[in-house]
Order: structure tokens, then sequence, then C-alpha cells
């Protein structure tokens, strides 16, 4: 394969376009997480103390994600108390899903860093020393 070739081919090749910005932000990543464990949904103040958000921050994140179509939301009353269940969607979970599959694309990629480090640095070592 010539240089240009591999050049060619690795064009793009750590862009990770399937890292859904909606989703890489540290709360979210938590609700998704919590919501696509538990299928169900999760009351309000469960999915609070699971991710350790403030009322309004866990709020604002959840209706981002509403918006997005990733979670269903449902208020009601229990008892006489309000109450707002949170569930991801099945187009939020399968979008869930194929994010963390990027994801993983990034682990595989930066656990070979040493590996390709090594050998590409002695490659342009070899090039670069005077003959």
């Amino acid at each position: 394969m010539t240089h240009k070739g591999k050049n060619e081919q690795e064009s793009g090749r750590y862009a990770y376009e399937g890292l859904d910005r909606i989703m890489h932000e540290k709360a979210r990543l938590g609700i998704l997480t919590s919501l696509s464990t538990h299928r169900e949904g999760l009351l309000f103040n469960q999915l609070k103390d699971f991710c350790s958000l403030s009322d309004g921050n866990l709020s604002r994140h959840i209706q981002a994600l509403e918006e997005a179509g990733l979670v269903e939301v449902w208020k009601g009353f229990h008892r006489k108390r309000p109450q707002t269940l949170c569930r991801i969607t099945p187009a939020g979970l399968e979008r869930f899903q194929a994010y963390l599959h990027e994801l993983e694309k990034v682990i595989r990629d930066a656990a070979n860093v040493d590996k390709k480090a090594s050998s590409h640095n002695k490659t342009m070592a070899e090039r670069l020393a005077p003959t």
C-alpha cells in the first residue's frame, strides 16, 4: 500500500461521528445509563439520587433529552403527591446503544495507543536518522 493510500484510509479515522452531543455530557450520560438499566422507568427522586443531581439540574437535562426524543416523562399523583416518571424511549435506547458502540471504538483505539505509538515512533526515527 502506498503512503498516499494509507493517509486516505486514515482520513477521519478518529472523528468518532457517532458521539452524539446530546448524550456526550456527564449528567446526561448518567441519566441515560440509569434509564437503560431500568427499562420500566425511574421516579424523578430515584433518578436524582442515582445521578447525584439537584432538582433543577436534573429537570433541565431531562427536558433536553425529552426534546431529543430520547426519554419520555409522565407526571401524575400517588397518594395526593405529585410524581414524575422518566423512561428511555425505544428510539432513545437504540441511539444510546449506538453511542456506546462508538465509545467502545474510542476505548479500543486508546488502548492500542502504546502499541501504535511505539511502532510509529520507531518508523519515524528510522526515516529521520542520518544515513
